[in-house]
């Protein structure tokens, strides 16, 4: 799908692993083709997924492109596993694998799966050439909404505040919209909590564009010329 269906580059992927998964790498490597130099052994805390303590859990692969040396550090030796912004993970597979214990032991599971997903907001981002994913095409109906109501001149859009702030609007009205037409209401628990919270997050950061009274349902129309099909 990544290279022959969306076309993006092949000498631009990266994969990382578990550090000790040779599974995972022969079938990367030997199977599928991939450099040996372009699979990149990462530990716990970057390819090994848990739901929590215990539980079910296991190992994980990942799908990362090189963004270029734009995005980087600058630093000699980055590469991927670095915390800079230049390799952008676009999928990952999850081998749920086992089961951990209140001791950390792990036991095979008697059903193992694939776990397995797409970042369709970043893989987009990739293939329409922007920074991030508020860039894509699907948010720049959002934003025109935004900067109509917003009392900030062109040229302060681009300042980090206020960036920051229109992202948050953007973010926030899209999940409200979603979460209202599935029959979400705002109350003082569960889901409805969390409607409540993101809807009171966005008028804040509303306050921080300058804008007054009431604006953020009247961004909901936006939302629909995006997402709408």
């Amino acid at each position: 799908l990544l290279t022959n269906g969306y076309k993006l580059p092949v000498d631009k992927l990266w994969i990382s692993i578990y550090t000790d998964d040779d599974e995972a790498f022969d079938i990367w490597h030997t199977q599928i083709g991939v450099p040996k130099d372009r699979i990149v052994r990462l530990g716990e805390k970057d390819n090994f997924w848990a739901m929590g303590d215990t539980g079910p859990c296991g190992p994980c692969t990942e799908i990362h492109i090189d963004r270029g040396a734009t995005h980087g550090c600058g630093k000699p030796d980055c590469a991927l596993g670095c915390d800079c912004d230049r390799f952008l993970e676009i999928w990952n597979l999850v081998f749920m694998q086992f089961e951990r214990n209140e001791k950390g032991e792990l036991t095979p599971l008697p059903k193992p799966s694939i776990d397995t997903g797409m970042g369709l907001e970043r893989t987009a981002s990739i293939l329409q050439g922007v920074d991030s994913n508020y860039e894509i095409d699907l948010f720049q109906p959002i934003f025109e909404a935004i900067w109509k109501v917003a009392r900030v001149s062109p040229e302060e859009r681009k300042e980090l505040a206020n960036r920051t702030a229109s992202q948050v609007i953007a973010d926030h009205i899209r999940a409200a919209t979603f979460m209202t037409y599935d029959g979400v209401v705002p109350s003082n628990e569960g889901r409805g909590y969390v409607l409540r919270k993101i809807i009171r997050r966005a008028l804040r950061f509303g306050k921080k564009l300058g804008i007054e009274g009431l604006f953020f349902a009247d961004l909901a129309p936006s939302v629909l010329t995006a997402m709408g099909d």
